[in-house]
């Protein structure tokens, strides 16, 4: 397998249309996706004084964050907005490979920081609300 490119790790925000398109969030300089799975424990007097976990069972979530420079795109703006009113959206990863995540998720974190003689940087997280499709 190729390295792949982290500049190709691409985080767009869909436009509430049908069908949906997404653009990419503009000004993002890092990148990360968390895939999260609680798991069911299924132990018991004949596991031997192993842990046995139940397969497919259990809680996932996909936590999605970045960081960059604030650069007053739509799609910034549209996220700063569903920050504040807490509205889930429709989101997609996308990798230099060419695969593809879309969900829906909250922007859970927004925060904006800056210096005097600096630009204005920015940093969100988002979480999953239902299912995240691998396309």
């Amino acid at each position: 397998m190729a390295a792949e490119k982290g500049s190709a790790f691409l985080l767009k925000i869909g436009n509430d249309e049908d069908p949906v398109a997404f653009s990419t969030v503009a000004g993002l300089r890092t990148t990360q996706m968390s895939i999260n799975g609680d798991a069911v424990v299924i132990t018991n007097k004949d596991s031997g004084g192993w842990r046995e976990l139940l397969s497919g069972a259990g809680v996932r979530s996909i936590s999605v964050s970045g960081a960059g420079v604030f650069l007053g795109s739509e799609a910034e703006t549209r996220i700063r907005s569903h920050a504040l009113a807490g509205t889930i959206d429709s989101y997609e990863l996308s990798f230099e490979g060419g695969e593809r995540m879309q969900g829906r998720f909250l922007v859970s974190r927004l925060d904006y920081s800056g210096d005097f003689n600096g630009e204005r940087n920015y940093t969100l997280s988002l979480e999953s609300s239902g299912a995240v499709a691998a396309l």
